[in-house]
């Protein structure tokens, strides 16, 4: 009898073990970039080869990759006909990640830019009727820093018109996409792009990062179950954010807006934006794609007053009873800085992480200390419900005099500061903080733009920030 289980046991383990060992396909589909022209020793350095190389045993990347080919069936050289479009359907891939767009910006091409949108579903739909059922993730393209008149390709046009039809496929077709426009940021750097098209071996590694951190959430993560209804969905208007569903909503009477990931990362995390929604969204598109919701609570002219904080308590009683993590990072920019810490200090062990970009920390200095923000000073001695401006010079309420409340409570935080910032000016708002946190045993993390004013907020290439705020939601 013990003979027959061991001769059974053996017999389950050919047919199941084959299976578990049975490696993920993924093909990665699009021009030179993914090709990896210039770079040497290619077959090693192209981004497909460097995330095989993350990605490990358990998955297996080709590279599909055919050089100055585009996505439009009229232009010069479309993929469709290539031999490498037709083997990358025969190997009946898991997972498909595409990226076209940049030649398909060439005078030659461009007139048929109306086709480009019909043109890349019919794509998407190939990949999406292989009986492997793959999963198709979208790239947008990675930005170019050509002159006008080098290559005949328009990195302008890459920004302003593909990008945005990308993000629209991924929306419509509800698919997922990786941001690769701000991956190399927006300065050329020749060890990272020596031609200012094609990356090198360093950029590709960067690129090949970028898509593996995505493939490991959709790993880890939990898939968006479409037929729930959480509170934001009901009565929701939908939008899209840069290739993912929005939902626009009324809570409590207030104007909100969440963003979902395609999936959703453990321990349902999310990021709450104060202020200036959509813009400089760099950081919020990265969280998206690392399984975080992006959420919206709506305090316009406000400034960070107690009315500000009641509608955010209210907001973030909804979200946690809809199990949402109950602690969250922060996203304050410029006059948004007001209510992340005002908030904060009334709720630090609700406070995973503060990022706040040009933050305002002190209302004596904006709006206060500005003529033409007498408009701004006007409203907010209302919200705060001052008989005057002496009596809001008074008063001990301000983000800098948090400190002691932010380093007792232990809150990682982050300031992104332009040097030149003549509006909201680092000497007298980040930098009183920052001493002050210092002296409290506490310092805090600050990335300083040289020579940069108020704007643009953020940094084009958010990895920086993104790493801040996973190692603090990790912590």
């Amino acid at each position: 009898m013990k003979r027959i289980s061991i001769i059974l046991f053996a017999l389950v383990a050919m047919t199941v073990l084959p299976m578990h060992a049975q490696k993920t396909k993924v093909a990665c589909i699009g021009n030179s970039i993914t090709f990896g022209h210039g770079i040497a020793d290619r077959e090693h350095f192209h981004y497909p080869a460097q995330l095989q190389q993350y990605l490990g045993d358990g998955y297996e990347v080709r590279n599909f990759g055919v050089s100055a080919t585009t996505m439009l069936l009229k232009g010069d050289f479309p993929y469709v006909t290539t031999q490498q479009y037709k083997e990358s359907l025969e190997w009946q891939p898991d997972i498909v990640l595409i990226k076209f767009g940049t030649n398909d910006t060439k005078s030659k091409n461009w007139k048929y830019k109306d086709d480009f949108m019909a043109d890349y579903q019919a794509f998407i739909d190939s990949y999406r009727r292989l009986p492997s059922h793959p999963r198709v993730i979208l790239l947008t393209p990675i930005r170019c820093f050509l002159p006008l008149t080098d290559w005949d390709i328009r990195g302008d046009y890459v920004e302003q018109y593909v990008r945005p039809m990308i993000e629209e496929l991924a929306y419509k077709n509800n698919i997922d996409i990786i941001n690769m426009y701000n991956v190399l940021g927006n300065t050329w750097d020749a060890a990272v792009m020596p031609d200012k098209l094609h990356p090198s071996a360093l950029g590709a590694g960067s690129m090949a990062l970028k898509a593996y951190n995505h493939l490991m959430t959709l790993e880890r993560g939990k898939a968006v179950d479409a037929a729930a209804q959480p509170f934001y969905k009901q009565g929701a208007t939908t939008f899209n954010f840069h290739g993912y569903t929005g939902y626009d909503f009324v809570s409590d009477g207030v104007s909100c807006k969440i963003v979902e990931p395609k999936v959703v990362a453990e321990g349902r995390p999310w990021i709450w934006r104060a202020r200036f929604w959509g813009h400089e969204p760099q950081t919020d598109i990265d969280l998206l794609e690392r399984g975080f919701h992006v959420a919206y609570c709506d305090v316009s002219d406000l400034y960070g007053s107690q009315q500000a904080v009641k509608r955010w308590d209210a907001f973030y009683k909804r979200m946690t009873a809809a199990g949402f993590s109950r602690k969250m990072a922060l996203e304050g920019m410029s006059r948004g800085g007001l209510i992340v810490y005002n908030w904060a200090a009334r709720n630090p062990k609700k406070v995973a992480c503060i990022y706040a970009d040009a933050p305002v920390m002190d209302i004596k200095q904006w709006p206060m200390s500005l003529a033409e923000n007498a408009g701004d000073t006007q409203k907010m001695l209302k919200a705060y419900g001052f008989a005057s401006e002496a009596e809001a010079l008074q008063w001990h309420g301000n983000p800098l005099d948090h400190a002691a409340k932010m380093a007792k409570a232990r809150i990682p935080i982050l300031h992104v500061v332009g040097d030149s910032d003549t509006g909201v000016k680092y000497k007298y708002n980040t930098k009183i903080f920052e001493e002050k946190m210092r002296r409290l045993g506490q310092p805090i993390q600050v990335i300083h733009k040289p020579s940069v004013g108020h704007h643009p907020h953020s940094l084009n290439n958010p990895q920086p920030i993104v790493d801040f705020i996973l190692r603090a939601m990790n912590q």
